[in-house]
């Protein structure tokens, strides 16, 4: 069997009723071709990354599946092209990866940030004795002092501006052949 996976964007303005009857029907299309329904993820109200149809937001919806042949494919398609309460679509085939990738995301293996975990018990914090020696390395030598500051160079006084006057240049006279 070939993976598939169809996401499509529901009008936000439609009431909750008109948007989850929406989504039935590409639901009960699939169901009514023989695919198989591997996983429907209902991602809720999000936000656009441009305006369509004067709208900022749509509900999102994807429904991955298996099915026998790509035929399905064109029917869904096109149902979702006439329908006006879908803003946009998107449908790809899945290899091998992409299903091991969507099992492990809804396994919560992808996806999460796992928090770390504070000690709650008084016996699991350190003692100030073992704070204080984690502090200074665990070693026994003193502290090492803070080095002396160091001032800064003062700037170099400007140089003196020596003006020294231009030479005084004399017409010289004009030289003629007859001479």
């Amino acid at each position: 069997m070939n993976n598939y996976e169809v996401t499509f964007i529901v009008d936000p303005v439609l009431s909750g009723d008109e948007i989850k009857a929406t989504a039935q029907v590409y639901e009960q299309m699939l169901k009514n071709e023989g695919c198989n329904i591997v996983h429907i993820d209902e991602m809720g109200l999000k936000p656009l990354a441009y305006p369509i149809n004067k709208r900022s937001s749509g509900v999102y919806y994807c429904y991955e599946y298996a099915a026998e042949t790509g035929a399905i494919i064109s029917k869904m398609e096109l149902a979702l092209r006439r329908d006006e309460r879908i803003m946009r679509f998107l449908t790809i085939a899945l290899d091998k990866h992409g299903v091991k990738y969507n099992d492990d995301k809804r396994n919560g293996l992808i996806g999460k940030v796992k928090k770390k975990v504070k000690p709650s018990k008084k016996e699991d914090t350190p003692s100030r004795d073992s704070r204080d020696r984690d502090r200074d390395g665990g070693s026994s030598r003193p502290p090492r002092e803070a080095a002396p500051a160091v001032k800064p160079a003062p700037a170099p006084a400007p140089a003196p501006v020596v003006v020294v006057p231009a030479p005084v240049v004399e017409p010289v006279a004009a030289v003629t052949e007859e001479e």
